[in-house]
């Protein structure tokens, strides 16, 4: 079991926009390439080691896979000159919406978007990011007959040619089973050191995002993994103390949460310097990038 003790050294991973509902809530989550890097380096500037970004349709703000706006979004980025590592979503292409209870199939086409492993890393090869997602396991996320898809052998596949391109994996939990997912695929040879994971918690219905529940995952975590964890909504900002406490580092951003306080909409810039100020007062060293490729290990490539 692994030894837990508050975090002393933390990094910060900011979610700049996500590719849920929330542009119909606030103004104030990124849509545009150029709106997006903008936040992104707003919340390096704030204190954000990483960010971790999804591109959305310019026209219509939904979420989109295509690879020429991660390279929009990414050029942007390393034209300010801001130092900042870039993990980039491979969650998008796993969408699946079935039929209503009596007829599920066939799919509903509207919303569901599944594509193939070497698809669904496009951009990923194009842009040979730092580091980029892999979310762990397959489940019911939300409301309606919406289903997170993500088959044994896709991640498989998706993880080997990660491997490949020598980009860092950020292993995604959204329950108890994928992280024993995520051991499988060490196990595997398919993750190598060292395994950075990221937990994923008070989705619905995956794993709540209780004091038990984080410290039954932490507790079955080996130690030489390096993980972060967030909540969604209003409790993303006490998960900061959560996951210092736990022994992790700390994500933020208005992909898991558009509020700074009760009624008052938050900036990224505005939730990584929430976090900044949770992390220091609590007697934490925030880690700049520099010091977050040296922990991982990572290539830098940008900037």
């Amino acid at each position: 079991m692994t030894k837990l003790k508050p975090s002393t050294d933390i990094f910060i991973t900011c979610a700049v926009t996500g590719s849920g509902n929330t542009t119909k809530k606030s103004d104030k989550v990124p849509i545009t390439p150029r709106q997006i890097a903008d936040s992104c380096i707003d919340a390096a500037n704030a204190g954000a080691a990483i960010v971790h970004i999804h591109v959305r349709d310019p026209k219509t703000g939904k979420p989109s896979r295509d690879p020429s706006l991660y390279a929009e979004v990414v050029n942007l980025i390393a034209e300010s000159k801001t130092d900042v590592v870039i993990n980039l979503t491979a969650g998008m292409g796993g969408d699946m919406v079935f039929g209503p209870a009596e007829q599920p199939l066939p799919v509903n086409e509207k919303g569901t978007d599944m594509a193939g492993a070497t698809e669904r890393l496009a951009h990923v090869r194009d842009i040979l990011p730092e580091i980029c997602t892999i979310d762990c396991g397959t489940m019911n996320f939300g409301e309606g007959d919406y289903v997170m898809t993500n088959t044994p052998g896709i991640l498989q596949e998706m993880s080997r040619q990660v491997q490949e391109l020598g980009v860092r994996p950020e292993i995604e939990c959204f329950d108890t089973g994928h992280l024993q997912f995520a051991k499988w695929l060490k196990d595997k040879g398919l993750i190598d050191d060292p395994v950075m994971i990221q937990l994923c918690m008070g989705i619905p219905w995956g794993a709540p995002d209780d004091l038990h529940s984080i410290l039954a995952m932490v507790s079955n975590m080996p130690n030489d993994w390096v993980f972060s964890a967030f909540s969604i909504g209003r409790n993303q900002l006490p998960y900061v103390a959560m996951a210092i406490l736990a022994g992790g580092n700390v994500r933020v951003g208005l992909e898991d949460n558009i509020y700074l306080k009760r009624g008052v909409l938050a900036t990224n810039k505005d939730l990584v310097d929430r976090a900044v100020n949770i992390a220091q007062s609590m007697g934490c060293k925030i880690l700049g990038p520099d010091e977050v490729r040296e922990k991982l290990k990572l290539v830098k490539r940008w900037g």
